[in-house]
């Protein structure tokens, strides 16, 4: 493995995993509050990339980069007070069928407004070439500044819940929301705050990856079941645990899509031959870029057997 191939693959896998953890975040951030796993949550992620195409036309992509998440930020919240808080009361397959269903109404809602095929959404002119070039390989700006955002999300989520008095509101009402709720605070406000800033890190995601990638009414499925695997993996709940198997995943995704090897191949260099004719030959001939996409969900089951409650879970539901 050359150092041109580590470097760079290491540099897209972290970007990736990155965009990842801003999904990733919202979700588990609503999900320990509340304990509502959000189907729609990666619809947002889409209604911030197709809001922010909307709004970069009219006045430009960095007010877009504001008004978009906060747009979702509020769609999500009213979501929330008006439709999930009602049906909260009945259990966890009520709010997952309405979630489900939310998600749906936003992908026909995406293809009425917008069509059905990829608008373009394009970088601006700040974001548009290399950054840096290595070992004759160039790294885009548009991907660093996934990864500048993304940092940046997560130190101000951090400093949030850490060191302010809301942040502070909303770690006891996880733990004791009658107790908070006694003391005068507004436990289903805190509640619907919560989840509009999660969904508000999902638009914010899909503002940034929408022109990094590509903006389409696919975007949402694409990402939807990896998003659920980095919050199981991670842990139920943990903010670190989402960090860290976003990164774990990004990571080991990006280089094996990169890599061409089968294990034949691999067998062969340590003296095991493995021809066509032999047991099992159709698996043994497959490369690790085919089997890339399988990683993640692989991984899931191996924690699941292993480590139920995730690298850093502490949830018990």
């Amino acid at each position: 493995m050359n150092p041109e191939f580590f470097v760079i693959s290491l540099l897209n896998g972290f970007s990736y995993g990155l965009l990842l953890f801003m999904l990733s975040s919202g979700l588990t951030l609503i999900f320990s509050m509340m304990g509502v796993l959000n189907f729609a949550h990666t619809s947002f992620y889409m209604l911030g990339a197709y809001l922010a195409y909307s709004l970069s036309g009219a006045i430009g992509f960095w007010p877009a980069l504001v008004l978009a998440p906060l747009a979702v930020g509020v769609l999500g919240a009213a979501f929330e007070r008006y439709c999930l808080r009602r049906v909260h009361k009945f259990g966890h397959v009520p709010e997952l069928l309405v979630t489900f269903g939310l998600s749906y109404l936003v992908l026909e809602l995406v293809q009425l407004v917008w069509g059905r095929s990829t608008v373009p959404y394009g970088l601006p002119p700040l974001l548009q070439g290399p950054l840096f070039t290595l070992y004759g390989t160039q790294f885009p700006r548009s991907r660093s500044f996934i990864m500048l955002v993304a940092l940046l999300m997560l130190l101000a989520v951090w400093l949030v819940l850490t060191r302010t008095r809301i942040g502070l509101v909303i770690q006891a009402a996880l733990k004791h929301p009658q107790m908070v709720e006694a003391l005068g605070h507004n436990v289903p406000r805190v509640f619907m705050l919560v989840f509009g800033g999660g969904c508000a890190l999902a638009g914010l995601a899909g503002v940034i990856g929408g022109n990094t990638y590509i903006t389409e009414p696919a975007m949402a499925a694409s990402v939807g079941s990896i998003i659920f695997v980095v919050v199981v993996v991670g842990g139920m709940g943990s903010l670190a645990g989402a960090f860290l198997a976003s990164l774990l995943i990004g990571i080991v995704q990006t280089f094996a899509v990169a890599l061409d090897y089968s294990l034949a191949g691999a067998l062969a260099h340590v003296g095991v031959p493995v021809g066509e004719g032999s047991v099992g030959w159709p698996l043994w001939k497959l490369t690790i870029s085919q089997v890339a996409p399988m990683l993640p969900y692989l991984l899931l089951v191996l924690i699941l057997i292993l480590r139920p409650k995730g690298l850093l879970g502490t949830r018990e539901d």
